[in-house]
């Protein structure tokens, strides 16, 4: 592959994955495969598309500033601490990891996000009820440490997990998940991205390129994802998230 259709090929998917996680996450199914098609090692794809991405969130966290807004500030602060721990903690569980270890999990973790996105909101009814009854509010916080401490690890998913998370605790209104998904993806890949770098998995050229694209991406799926239709929004993750999941298996096998 010569550079041009490179370049065409990373910008493209970078843009994409801006819109794509602005709208309702997933957008690193498109980046994490995109870098590994180039010829990116696996790990060091995921730490670089790790990279892309994260300015594209804070562009999209901005697009829901007012849901954010109307939202209790210390609950934003504790999550936002939850998830810059988490975040750091998974992403030096990866940089101990085997190449040959991760790259055999990879399609697993991408079938698992897609599958709790799919069948998130049927499992939240499920739950309903109030916390005595059986919510599963009380576990906000513990379960968002796992999903941060995943999100470090490999980025792949992690708004898709994010939004599921939102929804079986009990958040009803679709832009202040959208809000809370931006910005806790930004802060916990703030702190892993820094992690990936002192440990030396980064592939600048690419990331630098591919964060640019992802930031535009990014401000340009905020406003659409006030506009689309919540079962478009969750028919285009979940096709993505299985396509995706069929062909790192394929490249597994």
């Amino acid at each position: 592959m010569d550079a041009t259709t490179q370049f065409l090929l990373l910008a493209c998917a970078a843009f994409a994955a801006g819109v794509l996680n602005a709208i309702a996450g997933g957008g690193t199914f498109l980046t994490f495969p995109a870098l590994v098609y180039t010829g990116v090692p696996p790990i060091a794809a995921n730490a670089t598309s790790a990279l892309a991405v994260c300015p594209g969130y804070l562009g999209s966290t901005l697009g829901f500033r007012q849901e954010l807004a109307a939202l209790p500030r210390r609950q934003l602060l504790r999550e936002m601490l939850i998830c810059a721990a988490g975040g750091l903690a998974g992403a030096l569980l990866l940089l101990v990891t085997p190449a040959k270890v991760f790259a055999g999990v990879v399609p697993w973790l991408l079938l698992f996000a897609t599958a709790l996105f799919a069948f998130g909101p049927r499992i939240a009814r499920w739950a309903g009820g109030s916390e005595e009854e059986g919510s599963l509010a009380r576990w906000r916080y513990p379960a968002l440490a796992l999903v941060a401490l995943y999100g470090g690890y490999f980025n792949g998913g992690l708004g898709i997990l994010l939004m599921a998370l939102y929804l079986l605790v009990g958040e009803t209104r679709l832009h202040t998940v959208n809000g809370l998904k931006n910005l806790n993806s930004f802060v916990l890949s703030v702190l892993s991205v820094a992690a990936f770098a002192l440990g030396g998995a980064i592939v600048w050229k690419q990331a630098l390129l591919m964060a640019v694209f992802a930031t535009l991406g990014g401000f340009a799926g905020a406003r659409l994802a006030k506009r689309l239709p919540v079962a478009w929004v969750r028919t285009i993750v979940i096709v993505t998230g299985l396509v995706m999941s069929a062909l790192f298996f394929a490249r597994a096998s």
